[in-house]
């Protein structure tokens, strides 16, 4: 009986290690958006762009990793500050793709489990960034651009490299 006892804790304990890496995953390996690019025609001048101004893959993805920082973007096509902030982000991005879990959030297109991640996270205005450090802490959400000049990446990178500390 005894064995019998241990046999189902062992299953029970393995079954719970996997959920929990399942849930919990570093970014590279939990459908991270990846291959992130900016979309063609935008317009950091004006709300003319009809297209969300970043491309890639996984773009559904709505995960808070543990591990790995995890940035949260939310933004909406016809919106220049939108525009202005993703290409920051965009630079960016080929500097920390591998060390930081990126959910780009289309607010017009989001998936469920998105837009569940805009009810605890998006105060109603675009573009606004969530970022938590590596033990999944939110540590910046603001909305608007993290720069007054287009093409001005400082304050972004500080915010990425304080989530990497």
């Amino acid at each position: 009986m005894l064995t019998i006892i241990k046999r189902g804790v062992c299953s029970i304990l393995i079954g719970a290690a996997m959920v929990n890496a399942l849930l919990f995953a570093p970014s590279g390996l939990a459908g991270a958006a990846t291959d992130l690019m900016l979309a063609p025609n935008l317009s950091f001048t004006d709300d003319s762009s009809p297209n969300f101004p970043i491309e890639g893959k996984d773009l559904a993805d709505a995960t808070v990793a543990r591990g790995l920082p995890t940035l949260i973007f939310f933004g909406s096509a016809h919106c220049w500050n939108t525009a202005r902030e993703a290409e920051r982000l965009i630079a960016l991005y080929p500097r920390y793709s591998d060390r930081v879990h990126f959910v780009i959030v289309d607010l017009k297109h989001a998936s469920p489990a998105q837009g569940r991640l805009a009810d605890q996270y998006y105060p109603g205005y675009i573009p606004t960034l969530a970022i938590f450090d590596k033990s999944g802490r939110l540590i910046y959400d603001r909305a608007g651009e993290t720069a007054s000049e287009r093409g001005d990446t400082e304050h972004l990178q500080e915010l990425i490299d304080s989530a990497l500390r």
